[in-house]
């Protein structure tokens, strides 16, 4: 038996510029835009402050992709931050931030999204919101018996149906997320053309105002929700070991479908405010929705919400395709179950880590309300963008003879300003929301032991 024959299956290159691109843009528009601004309104009062957020978590964000731009160009493998981690501080800090991937940040915001997407399906069957049963343990509101509702389960489904669309090949996966992000984006253009021709919307609307928390504490909770409406966009830097021509396909993608996520969010929010007063906005869980009724009554309502669901259904795909190279990444390294780290044999894909990441994500639908479930990703999160945008900085300075076939405007300002923000972030998310915080840290720091048991099998 030759060689060829005998050799263990490995990832391919089989996705182009714009699967790339759709990653960026169909991962980050996902529930954020649909549900978020009720929260940052009632944190900041104002349209025009909402505005200013988004414009300041789009740059943020920005700057982010920009430094990953150089990161993923010069370091084209699966796992994303997890390489750039791994190499900038070594493998203790790149398997804190798979640990962290693998259990609280990806699964968790694939959670958060399936629950959106129920949320969003209850508009046409509201039967799904009510408890259905209780299982008996601590975890629910006040340490009482867990409530699962119907649309919890359906959320669960809803997961695992694209856990197995990619596990049959990559090439799938991506072309499955380039139709439901062309979908999702023109479905989402109709609704700002809609809204912001509508006879009964007026420009007064964006000087309104609502009762408010206000200040620091207020635009920090703002700002978490419009950068989970913002997450996403560095999930392609996970799939850089099947992506074609890395070096000019990575930096175009992160930066192009960043700036194309930018101004959808700016025109979808003008929409909302020119229909929707502050107070209408802060008062509904669903302000699509709730725009599209005031412009064309239930059959606009309802026709948002099937807009939303294919916008959640996109980004629950490129959360499951991108996010599953991670621990696939951890397990090559030796620091995961040897399992995780298999390429199967006809479809080309880390299934073993599909399944397992679907799995636990499933789990976590169950685990508490969408507003727990984003502020609990969102921290977490935000301690390893910080860290791997740092990183451009570390192997600057480690790795000076790195090629770099591109390199990140604006350095070093750009990344250190990244991580200030990031810094300020984390320290007022612990203040004002310590329990999903706190909960956050807590399963970092439980992924130390596992560590030292994985390294001493590497030794």
């Amino acid at each position: 038996m030759n060689e060829t024959s005998t050799a263990a299956p490995t990832l391919r290159r089989e996705l182009g510029l714009w699967t790339a691109v759709s990653l960026v843009v169909g991962t980050v528009i996902g529930s954020g835009i649909f549900l978020v601004p009720k929260t940052m309104v009632l944190a900041v009062g104002s349209p025009e402050i909402v505005f200013l957020i988004w414009i300041f978590g789009g740059l943020l964000s920005l700057a982010g992709a920009l430094t990953y731009a150089e990161l993923a160009a010069a370091m084209p493998e699966a796992g994303g931050e997890y390489v750039y981690l791994r190499e900038a501080y070594g493998r203790f800090w790149a398997f804190i931030y798979g640990w962290t991937m693998m259990w609280v940040a990806k699964s968790g915001s694939i959670a958060t999204l399936a629950t959106a997407f129920f949320y969003y399906l209850a508009n046409f069957y509201p039967q799904l919101e009510p408890d259905w049963f209780h299982i008996p343990v601590p975890l629910g509101p006040g340490g009482g018996s867990l409530p699962v509702s119907k649309g919890q389960i359906l959320a669960m489904a809803v997961i695992f149906l694209l856990a197995g669309v990619n596990y049959f090949g990559v090439r799938f996966g991506g072309g499955v997320q380039v139709v439901v992000t062309i979908i999702k984006v023109v479905l989402i253009g109709a609704v700002v053309v809609l809204g912001l021709g509508a006879p009964a919307g007026t420009t007064a609307n964006y000087s309104t105002t609502v009762p408010a928390a206000g200040g620091v504490a207020g635009f920090f909770a703002a700002l978490v929700a419009a950068l989970w409406a913002y997450d996403g966009w560095n999930n392609v830097t996970m799939v850089s070991g099947e992506i074609r021509q890395p070096d000019k396909n990575l930096p175009r993608a992160l930066i192009l479908g960043t700036m194309s996520v930018i101004a959808v969010y700016l025109l979808a929010n003008a929409a909302y405010f020119y229909v929707l007063s502050a107070a209408q906005v802060g008062a509904t869980d669903r302000v699509a929705a709730e725009m599209m009724r005031a412009v064309m009554g239930g059959q606009g309502a309802a026709a948002v919400s099937i807009a939303a669901m294919i916008s959640i259904f996109a980004a629950l795909n490129g959360s499951i395709l991108t996010g599953a190279r991670v621990p696939y990444a951890m397990a090559r390294d030796g620091l995961f179950f040897r399992s995780i780290g298999t390429v199967h044999p006809r479809w080309f894909t880390p299934a073993n880590s599909i399944l397992a990441l679907s799995g636990w994500a499933a789990l976590l639908v169950l685990s508490g309300r969408y507003e727990q479930l984003f502020t609990y990703v969102i921290f977490s999160s935000w301690i390893l963008y910080g860290m791997a945008t740092a990183s451009v900085i570390v192997l600057r300075r480690k790795r000076p003879d790195m090629v770099r076939p591109y390199r990140t405007l604006g350095y070093p300002v750009v990344p250190v300003l990244f991580v200030l923000v990031a810094a300020a972030l984390l320290l007022s998310t612990l203040r004002t929301s310590p329990r999903e915080s706190l909960m956050g840290l807590a399963i970092i720091a439980a992924g130390v032991p596992f560590y030292l048991r994985w390294r001493r099998d590497l030794v």
